[in-house]
């Protein structure tokens, strides 16, 4: 007798502790029988647009994540698809300057408003928050900033490039409380005309353009969270771009979510709905494409902190819904929510880091000292 889908999914299942119509809180609940079908034949990308048209659910979807994860049941999920995981990678640069043009519009120019009812109200930081001494979202988002300047050694006076920039929040923060000029490069014309309209009075500069096209020469170079968009095609002229604008005795700066194994391909869920053209590079990618420009003088992991910041925005998300369902619409919440506690038990189940890396062109003199 042949075994039925919902059977191997089952026993699949069981292996991390989840039941199929369980009562525990990350158990799978089903709401059409097809869900394990499409799940079988489409991997990751049928599991989530399955979510988003209500054919299955849990109470603790983050925990759902975490347990399946930890357990690392990905694998017998993943739907291999030859060409989009070899050839496409190895044919095409996924992130090109007008590939990148469409995660700006599809992701970060969804509304200022509604990332504002998100995120952190007063620093506006779309990246992991730093909660070692921190109980509120905004003052971790706070202390991140502080730890990155920190990190950077940033003195009063300092001109500093930072790539990517998002709402301005790290350009605003080091201009205010380390004196410091900062010009900013962004290609999300939302993110960008948010910042201007806020950031006034203070040293920083907004380009609405690419980070590729940085140019001059610079104290410090910052990027938080732009490299999960820069693509493995892409990571040696990424740090060679560093190198260019970075004088000989400065100190470059990295943020980046990153995997924990290397691979050309992304998830294909969330490169369809939510960044596409994402890719989180391995330490392998970063270091290969790193060693011919830069000394790495200090490596930080603060994967376990981006959980509870997930957690935090979902809280808000949640908190603040009724205001944009007219809008967005059912199938919205329910794709903004897989991918809020997708991510956080995927951190939880530490399946992803979050990594900060600070880097120098020739070696700090006497050593670099590092901050935490």
């Amino acid at each position: 007798m042949p075994v039925s889908a919902e059977n191997i999914v089952r026993k699949l299942l069981a292996e991390a502790g989840i039941e199929i119509n369980g009562s525990r809180p990350w158990d799978f609940r089903v709401h059409d029988a097809r869900v394990f079908r499409r799940i079988l034949t489409q991997g990751s990308l049928g599991a989530g647009e399955a979510y988003m048209d209500g054919w299955w659910g849990a109470d603790s979807l983050d925990e759902f994540f975490c347990r399946f994860l930890r357990a690392k049941l990905q694998a017998s999920f993943r739907h291999k698809n030859f060409f989009r995981d070899r050839i496409l990678p190895r044919i095409a640069n996924l992130q090109s300057r007008r590939r990148s043009l469409e995660v700006g519009e599809r992701h970060y120019d969804l509304g200022n408003e509604f990332y504002e009812a998100m995120l952190d109200p007063h620093w506006m930081q779309y990246t992991c928050a730093y909660w070692k001494d921190a109980d509120s979202l905004e003052k971790a988002q706070a202390a991140k900033l502080d730890l990155i300047c920190r990190k950077l050694k940033l003195k009063p006076g300092e001109q500093v490039l930072e790539l990517g920039g998002g709402w301005g929040g790290f350009a605003r923060y080091a201009a205010e409380h380390f004196g410091v000029a900062v010009t900013v490069y962004n290609i999300s014309r939302e993110q960008v005309a948010w910042a201007r309209n806020r950031i006034k009075g203070l040293p920083v500069t907004f380009h609405l353009k690419d980070y590729r096209d940085a140019e001059g020469l610079y104290d410090k170079i910052v990027s938080i969270g732009l490299c999960e968009h820069v693509g493995r095609k892409n990571y040696r002229n990424f740090f060679a771009l560093k190198a260019r604008c970075l004088k000989d005795d400065g100190l470059a700066f990295l943020h980046t979510i990153g995997s924990n194994f290397t691979k050309t391909w992304s998830d294909p869920w969330f490169t369809k709905y939510v960044f596409p053209g994402g890719f989180l590079p391995s330490l392998r990618q970063l270091t290969g494409a790193s060693e011919a420009f830069f000394v790495q003088e200090d490596f930080h992991n603060l994967g376990s902190h981006y959980d509870k910041t997930l957690m935090a925005w979902h809280r808000n998300f949640e908190q603040n819904w009724s205001r944009f369902r007219d809008h967005y619409g059912d199938r919205f919440y329910r794709m903004w929510k897989y991918y809020l506690l997708s991510c956080a038990g995927a951190f939880r189940a530490r399946n992803i880091q979050l990594w900060q890396i600070v880097y120098s062109k020739t070696g700090v003199k006497g050593g670099y000292k590092p901050v935490r």
